[in-house]
């Protein structure tokens, strides 16, 4: 979706509020896709911020359907988008923008909301989903939940800097 800003820019000192209906259902990126479940409108609020200048706040929650770090269960995580960004109109050279980018949202004059959210999502992306604080994972023999109670796997892992003594005695074991 596209929202004019040619009024933002043509005005000093005009704000613009709205609220924006977030079309996309599904984020997807290299760490996988990721169907969104819940979402409220994404409200903006535009600010002309000097000529050819607006600045961009936004806010808008979000769940995605995400697994489980730990055990790949499917988990809902809440995404709270809160934002604030500089949008220039394409009068503005580049030379003028050296340090500054808006992140390629802006068409013209034109905000690509689309762009916007999802930049927003990759940047909100949690570092690590658990089902819960203390979920123990799956079985790393026999796959089995481990939250769902113990399988029975032999889980005694030898220290490796004794490897070498232990089949020193291997091989002089008489048979």
């Amino acid at each position: 979706m596209l929202l004019n800003l040619t009024d933002v820019f043509s005005s000093e000192g005009k704000i613009r509020t709205e609220e924006v209906t977030i079309e996309r259902d599904v984020f997807e990126s290299r760490m996988g896709s990721f169907p969104i479940v819940e979402k409220t409108p994404l409200s903006l609020t535009v600010k002309n911020d000097g000529v050819g200048r607006a600045k961009v706040c936004g806010h808008a929650r979000l769940v995605q359907v995400m697994e489980c770090d730990r055990c790949l269960k499917e988990v809902k995580v809440p995404v709270e988008l809160q934002f604030e960004r500089d949008v220039f109109s394409p009068e503005i050279t580049n030379d003028e923008l050296e340090e500054e980018s808006d992140g390629g949202v802006m068409d013209g004059y034109q905000l690509d909301i689309e762009v916007l959210v999802y930049n927003e999502l990759l940047l909100n992306q949690p570092e690590k989903v658990l089902c819960k604080p203390d979920c123990k994972g799956i079985c790393k023999k026999c796959g089995k939940d481990l939250n769902d109670g113990e399988c029975g796997c032999d889980t005694f892992v030898p220290d490796p800097r004794m490897a070498v003594l232990q089949d020193i005695f291997n091989a002089n074991k008489e048979v």
